[in-house]
């Protein structure tokens, strides 16, 4: 995840060899093994239990009954394994109540070891994240289950990620387990034949959490735990289904972006990437991610998601604003534009075509999309930029101010009073 905070001022950690600090460290050991273990652990309990809901809760007892005794007891060599035994032993218990269970409890007693390492054919991750992630699942249910059940996340963390209650949470995670053992939604990476309408899904749900961490909608600037989280999934993806470039190009286009992180925010304020100091940009993930995008690219299946990363490489291997290969980004997104039209699209390609054929031309591109983007803030933030640079100032603050009504992050905010506190 985000890593642990530094100790507030006047708070001092627990010292070394205490009984705090042998609590803090085996949260801290939890902690990385619920997000390295929890989906192989959910993943291998629901094959052999045949109950998603039953095998997540058993993940959540062993969580508890660690949380109860590592503090205490020290934290074993093989967590992993430990919290495996743990839920298997307590599948057994519930599983020899129900006579109907005969075959399972066979096989989960011949099931005796936790598999080593994170690979191999022990691993379930895969088929959960496709599992979460079935189309027959409202949208928001999938983020929330695949938040839960595959990234370890606690209900209330998902509450807060997404400023929701957390009994709306939990209620979205419970009607979407109950609809996967109702309508006997599959506990497999889908078939050839309908893998890739699966995929889009899967990818989709990622992207999605991606850009909900790097530019929240909420009331907070960015979420450093959702992007972790969603770059975690796609490389994921990438290594169990290498062969596919989408889920590579994702990958990509979420590292292309990292890499510029450091230099994307100042003072709480979001900086325009015109105006980024290209010197905090991580040259060599740039450089890393572009291999990545190319390999992808090699295989000849264009996607969205390959095309997305390709326009990001443009600006991020530019070594200034004036050097910006606009010509090439606007080829891209007509390229995108014609593999995924969409409203947005056009609107960033009206922000490219700018720079090629002028503001004017730009501006007469966005006068189309008013209907469909009349509430989204980047359009009106975009036409308010464009009219400015046209010099109607007044048409200018009038689209700010509009802008600043439909936004509730800080940093989009910030950038925009100081926009109008200039004008």
């Amino acid at each position: 995840m985000g890593g642990e905070p530094e100790p507030s001022a006047g708070v001092r950690a627990a010292a070394p060899g205490s009984a705090a600090h042998g609590a803090q460290n085996a949260h801290g050991a939890l902690d990385r093994v619920v997000r390295d273990h929890a989906a192989r652990l959910a993943g291998a309990l629901i094959r052999l239990t045949g109950d998603f809901a039953t095998a997540e809760d058993l993940v959540q007892d062993a969580v508890v009954a660690a949380l109860r005794r590592w503090p205490a007891e020290g934290v074993p060599d093989r967590p992993d394994a430990w919290l495996y035994t743990v839920a298997r032993n307590r599948g057994l218990d519930l599983l020899r109540r129900e006579e109907t269970y005969r075959e399972k409890l066979a096989q989960l007693v011949r099931q005796e070891d936790w598999p080593h390492g994170r690979e191999g054919p022990g691993d379930d991750r895969l088929r959960l994240v496709f599992t979460c992630c079935h189309p027959a699942l409202p949208r928001e249910a999938r983020i929330a289950l695949t938040l839960r059940v595959v990234c370890g996340l606690t209900t209330a963390q998902i509450a807060r990620a997404f400023l929701v209650r957390e009994a709306t949470v939990a209620q979205r995670i419970s009607r979407a387990k109950r609809r996967i053992t109702e309508t006997g939604i599959p506990y497999r990476v889908p078939a050839a034949d309908e893998q890739a309408a699966r995929l889009t899904e899967v990818l989709a749900v990622i992207y999605l959490l991606f850009n909900e961490g790097y530019l929240s909608t909420a009331d907070r600037a960015h979420s450093r735990d959702l992007v972790d989280d969603a770059e975690w999934l796609a490389a994921l993806l990438h290594g169990a289904m290498p062969a596919e470039p989408e889920p590579a190009g994702l990958l990509a286009l979420i590292r292309l972006h990292r890499a510029r992180g450091a230099a994307r925010f100042r003072d709480g304020g979001l900086v325009r990437l015109r105006d980024q100091d290209r010197s905090l940009w991580d040259r060599r993930e740039i450089e890393a991610a572009a291999r990545l995008l190319t390999r992808a690219v090699r295989r000849r299946r264009p996607g969205p998601y390959q095309l997305q990363a390709a326009i990001v490489a443009c600006h991020a291997e530019a070594d200034s604003w004036a050097e910006t290969d606009w010509e090439q980004i606007v080829l891209l997104y007509d390229m995108l534009l014609h593999l995924a039209p969409s409203p947005v699209t056009r609107l960033h390609r009206a922000v490219a075509l700018r720079y090629t054929a002028g503001p004017a031309a730009a501006l007469a591109e966005t006068g189309a999309l008013a209907a469909d983007l009349s509430r989204y803030h980047l359009y009106h933030a975009t036409r308010a930029d464009l009219l400015r640079a046209l010099g109607r100032p007044a048409e200018a603050r009038a689209a700010d101010r509009r802008a600043l009504d439909l936004t509730a992050n800080p940093a989009e905010r910030a950038a925009v009073r100081e926009r109008l506190s200039r004008a």
